[in-house]
C-alpha cells in the first residue's frame, strides 16, 4: 500500500480504543505517529494477555507508532509535548473531559499558536451538550444511544454488540475527518479543530431505527439474526445444519421461492407480494420457508443459491473465522514476537497495508526526548 501520508507527523495523547484506532489508520497510511503514554502505560496494555502475553486490543491498534512516556504534571514533560506539537501536523487526544484544556493543550489554545495544526478531540458526548463533562465508555454509549435496545432477541433483552463498536466507529470517523482536514489545509494553508463524540457517532448509525420510531411510530424490535426491514432475511434450519439467506429485491424473492425452494405457490402468494407485506407477515413467511428448507441438505441448497445468485452464508464462530477461506491474516511484529491479526480491508493497487511494529512501553523515550530537546534549544526565544 502506498505511503500516502509519508512526512505527516501525528502526536497522539491517547488511551484505550477510539483515538488509537484513528492514529493507527494514519500510521498505516505512512504518517509518523508519536504515541504519548502515561508512565505506567496506556491502560489498554493491560486489558488481557492473549496475544503472546500482550493485550489483544493494544496489539491490534498500536502498530507503526513510537511510544514515549510522559508525566504531564511535570513541567519538563509538558514542555516536551508542546515542542512535539509545534512540529506536528495533527494532534489527537481523548483524555477525560476538560483535562487537555487544564494542561494548556486544548484545541483553541493550540490552534491559536499553530494555525496549520489539525486538532482532533474525542470525547464521550459532544461539546455544548448537558453530558459534555461525563466520562463515557463503549458499553455505556451502546446503551445510551438505543443500540442495545435493538440488539439481541425479544427473549434475551437488550444486549451489547460483541465488539467495541462505539470506540471503533468513532476512531474510523475521526480518521475520515482528519483526512478531510488535510485536504482542506492543502488548499487553504489552515488547519482545523475537529471534535467527535462516541455518542454522536453511534447516534448517526442509529438513523434508520430513529426514523422508524420518530415518523413511523414503531419502536424497533430486537430480532436477533433476522433483519428488521427485510424478509426473508435470517437463519433457517436444514436437514444437516443451517443457512442464512438474504433476499434483497422482488426479483430475488420470486427466484428464491420458485427456483430455489421449488414452490411456485409461495412465489404467487399475495400475502408475500412485496417486501413490506413480507415483513408484516414475517412469522408466517418464515414458517413457510422453514418447512421447505428443513428437508434440504446444505450442499443442495448452497448449489441452488449459487446457481441463482442469491446471497447466503453460515453463522461462523470466532474459531470458524480463524479458518475462514475469505479471511486474510497478516503478521505484525511485537515485542514478544510476531502476532497474526486480520488485515485492514483496503487493498490499494493490489497490495495490503504493511504491518509495522507494535512498540514496547517507552521504547522511543530516549530518542524522542533527545530529538525534541534539540528542537526546543534551537527554537528562537
Amino acid at each position: 500500500m502506498s505511503n500516502a501520508l509519508e512526512g505527516i507527523v501525528v502526536v497522539a495523547l491517547e488511551q484505550a480504543v477510539a483515538a488509537p484506532v484513528a492514529s493507527c489508520k494514519l500510521a498505516d497510511a505512512g504518517a509518523r505517529v508519536i504515541k504519548l503514554e502515561r508512565p505506567e502505560g496506556d491502560f489498554a496494555r493491560g486489558y488481557d494477555g492473549f496475544a503472546k502475553g500482550q493485550s489483544s486490543y493494544f496489539v491490534w491498534i498500536n502498530r507503526g507508532k513510537e511510544s514515549c512516556r510522559v508525566d504531564l504534571r511535570q513541567p519538563d514533560d509538558l514542555a516536551l509535548v508542546e515542542a512535539m506539537i509545534a512540529s506536528a501536523d495533527i494532534f489527537i487526544q481523548n483524555l477525560a473531559p476538560g483535562a487537555a484544556d487544564r494542561l494548556g493543550l486544548g484545541s483553541g489554545t493550540l490552534r491559536q499558536r499553530h494555525p496549520r495544526l489539525i486538532t482532533c478531540d474525542i470525547s464521550g458526548y459532544a461539546p455544548g451538550t448537558p453530558h459534555e463533562r461525563r466520562k463515557a465508555y463503549d458499553l455505556l454509549i451502546q446503551a445510551e444511544s438505543g443500540l442495545s435496545a435493538i440488539t439481541g432477541t425479544a427473549e434475551s433483552g437488550p444486549s451489547r454488540i460483541g465488539v467495541s463498536i462505539a470506540d471503533i466507529a468513532t476512531g474510523q470517523a475521526a480518521y475520515a475527518a482528519i483526512l478531510e482536514a488535510l485536504l482542506k489545509r492543502a488548499r487553504t494553508g489552515e488547519g482545523s479543530a475537529i471534535a467527535l463524540s462516541l455518542f454522536d457517532t453511534l447516534a448517526d448509525l442509529m438513523n434508520v431505527p430513529y426514523l422508524t420510531r420518530r415518523y413511523g411510530g414503531i419502536e424497533p424490535a430486537r430480532v436477533g439474526l433476522s433483519h428488521p426491514s427485510i424478509a426473508p432475511y435470517g437463519v433457517f434450519s436444514l436437514a444437516d445444519g443451517e443457512v442464512l439467506v438474504s433476499i434483497q429485491s422482488e426479483r430475488e424473492w420470486q427466484v428464491f421461492a420458485r427456483d430455489v425452494l421449488e414452490s411456485p405457490e409461495l412465489a404467487a402468494d399475495p400475502r408475500f407480494a412485496s417486501n413490506v407485506l413480507r415483513v408484516k407477515e414475517r412469522a408466517t413467511l418464515d414458517g413457510e420457508v422453514q418447512v421447505l428448507l428443513g428437508r434440504r441438505r446444505f450442499a443442495d441448497i448452497a448449489a441452488a443459491l449459487d446457481r441463482h445468485a442469491i446471497a447466503y452464508g453460515t453463522v461462523s464462530t470466532v474459531g470458524g473465522l480463524i479458518d475462514h477461506p475469505a479471511a486474510t491474516a497478516l503478521p505484525v511484529p511485537t515485542p514478544n514476537g510476531p502476532v497474526e491479526v486480520l488485515a485492514p480491508s483496503a487493498i490499494v493497487d493490489g497490495k495490503r497495508v504493511a504491518m509495522r511494529p507494535v512498540p514496547a512501553l517507552g521504547q522511543h523515550d530516549a530518542a524522542l526526548r533527545a530529538e525534541f530537546a534539540r528542537q526546543t534549544e534551537e527554537s528562537p526565544s
